[in-house]
């Protein structure tokens, strides 16, 4: 991954450039990332300024505990918190989350989300996808990595997708470029110094066992200026054709069309600067810090309240061009002490929407940038003998803004526990679809070719949310 420094870099043209990322091998075996990026001379674009922002809540949200609350249930089944309304007339909302009820205008509740596979992961929410759907020739891509292959450039100054999720969707590594390969793998920054987020035990394992799977390097090595660094790719470029002879595995051919952005990126210094919460208005800083602390007793693979920012940091790389951004924030798995949980966890989940929401309706980028927050599946009705809920794939729930779309409204129902969709159910695929909608992309006509040279279209049984677009 990258990792962030402070000592500045000078580069040839004078310019001092305040760098986060780690420093990384620049040499005759290649640009270290520039398998990831994407330089097709005949790519289909869309709007320069559509753009995705995916917010997994990781670990499954309890859907009756945020936007669906059943409070004519027995205790056992809604637990002891109220429901407050919300500008959409006849809407409540968990009173965890007032700030949203504030603009329940500019949003969308679906409380209706069926498909789950279950799994502990955010690739379903990326792609719409089960994860073994075309696992024989490399599974399913990603809704980033499809949107790298379609909409990418060499002349972007920025790369299409990010990918700032961490916790289980960054171990199971749910932002992948499945049949598309290795060349459209997504940027994943280090956040960690800035976020952290404590895995168990078991994904500490999972993760160092994958090894560079994870790891990637965007800087200059220490002492390469931009004019070393333009000398070092007109050598590569003339040792490529070679290389490309003798590599049949699709990482040399990757090299050889990332190259032009691979430089782009690096000499702009673009993407750092987006990177840099340094360089934004402290006051916007503040305004995407919640004032609240939590609990004493935090539960050790919760977020706390700085984890809102990392929705500021979604906005600043979309004004840099980027063009998606996944990102999470955690710990939703509560099978113990949910109501405490969620009155620690779900307060910063609606201080970071309201911020990014009203931020973005004020710069005048609302219309242009969707935004999603949603979890692989929702929780019990019923609280177990520990207080917490387990996993629910029955039905679960999601939240969407911006996009153009028409907004203020919700979208399904359940019965009375929460348990069921009683009406209007939404697919995950439905909401994908209306993503890459969104984009500009059409998801029924549109498709990519997978490695045994055949077209895949972008969703199967999903289509644009009629109630949206």
């Amino acid at each position: 991954m990258l990792t962030f420094l402070s000592q500045p870099v000078r580069h040839c043209d004078g310019v001092s450039r305040r760098t986060f990322l780690k420093a990384g091998a620049f040499g005759l075996g290649g640009l270290t990332f520039a398998d990831l990026l994407r330089a097709e001379h005949a790519a289909r674009r869309g709007s320069s300024t559509k753009a995705i922002i995916n917010v997994h809540l990781d670990g499954g949200p309890p859907q009756m505990d945020l936007i669906d609350p059943k409070p004519e249930t027995p205790i056992e089944f809604r637990g002891n918190l109220d429901s407050i309304p919300t500008r959409i007339p006849g809407l409540h909302v968990s009173e965890l989350m007032p700030r949203v009820a504030s603009i329940a205008d500019k949003l969308v509740f679906i409380r209706s989300l069926v498909g789950a596979e279950e799994q502990h992961h955010a690739f379903q929410c990326l792609s719409g996808f089960e994860e073994k759907d075309l696992a024989n020739i490399g599974g399913r891509p990603s809704l980033g990595c499809v949107v790298a292959k379609l909409l990418g450039s060499p002349e972007d100054s920025a790369p299409s997708f990010v990918d700032l999720m961490q916790g289980r969707p960054l171990v199971r590594n749910s932002a992948r470029p499945g049949f598309l390969g290795p060349a459209y793998k997504p940027f994943r920054p280090d956040i960690s110094k800035l976020f952290h987020r404590e895995l168990e035990p078991g994904m500490k394992k999972e993760l160092a066992a994958r090894g560079s799977e994870h790891t990637l390097s965007l800087a200059l090595s220490e002492g390469i200026t931009v004019g070393r660094l333009e000398n070092r790719v007109e050598l590569l470029s003339n040792l490529d054709v070679l290389r490309r002879e003798i590599d049949r595995s699709g990482e040399m051919e990757a090299l050889d069309k990332f190259t032009q952005q691979a430089v782009g990126i690096l000499t702009s210094g673009k993407l750092a600067d987006a990177m840099d919460l340094g360089k934004e208005d402290p006051r916007l800083v503040e305004r995407y810090t919640p004032r609240f602390n939590g609990s004493d007793n935090l539960f050790y693979t919760s977020e706390g309240p700085k984890a809102a920012q990392k929705l500021l940091l979604a906005r600043r790389l979309v004004e840099a061009g980027v063009r998606c951004v996944s990102l999470s924030i955690s710990d939703f798995d509560t099978h113990s002490d949910n109501l405490q949980r969620m009155r620690d966890l779900v307060p910063v989940v609606d201080h970071a929407l309201h911020a990014l929401i009203t931020d973005l309706d004020e710069r005048g980028m609302l219309d242009d940038v969707t935004i999603v927050a949603w979890g692989e599946f929702g929780r019990t009705p019923r609280i177990n003998k520990d207080g917490g809920r387990d996993h629910w794939p029955r039905v679960g729930m999601a939240m969407m803004a911006g996009g153009g779309m028409r907004v203020g409204q919700v979208i399904g129902s359940t019965d009375r526990f929460a348990a069921e969709a009683t009406s209007r159910p939404v697919h995950y695929q439905d909401v994908v679809a209306t993503l890459y909608h969104n984009l500009g992309l059409d998801p029924r006509t549109t498709t990519v070719t997978d490695t045994s040279g055949r077209p895949q279209f972008l969703v199967t049984v999903g289509q644009p949310i009629r109630e949206l677009v």
